[in-house]
């Protein structure tokens, strides 16, 4: 998929939200120039734009070098914090005050970072933390802490979270 498909469809998911507009187009520049080699003549002083505008204006933390698939929709594009090694997939959604991230490990060494599936719904405050891996369909409720792999097409609430029910649909 071109830079330009990405963008377009980012986009069109966002067509109600303005900042989550702003943002995803940030980001995907920003995602742009850290992968090619233009990022020593233009992308560097992008990138330090991109880190002062998304982080310190927008509060929101979304590494440039963090694997997102198309169709993110941001709703209330606030307090969102990544890992720099997330993977979000396809037609994903992440709502305010979502922390998804690695764990540091009683050796002080920290583990991997979350893999996010298709069509995930993620709720407010929501923390997925650790080497972990959220599969397709899924959605996760607001304030749910996640230290533990869902599987497909299931509901994750509580803290921890827990899978309550398989999706019926």
């Amino acid at each position: 998929m071109s830079f330009f498909q990405f963008i377009i469809q980012d986009w069109k998911i966002n067509k109600e939200n303005p900042k989550g507009r702003i943002i995803l187009f940030l980001f995907r520049v920003a995602n742009f120039c850290s992968t090619r080699k233009i990022y020593y003549y233009i992308g560097f002083p992008y990138l330090l734009f991109y880190r002062f505008l998304v982080e310190w204006v927008f509060c929101i933390e979304i590494p440039w070098n963090v694997k997102i698939g198309k169709n993110l929709s941001l709703f209330h594009g606030q307090a969102l914090v990544m890992n720099d090694r997330v993977v979000i997939g396809e037609n994903c959604t992440l709502r305010h005050c979502t922390t998804i991230g690695n764990k540091q490990l009683k050796n002080e060494s920290f583990s991997n970072s979350p893999v996010i599936g298709n069509n995930v719904d993620i709720g407010s405050n929501v923390c997925i933390i650790g080497n972990i891996h959220i599969g397709d369909n899924v959605k996760i409720g607001c304030g749910a802490v996640v230290i533990k792999s869902v599987p497909n097409d299931h509901i994750a609430v509580g803290n921890p979270a827990v899978e309550k029910m398989k999706k019926t649909s």
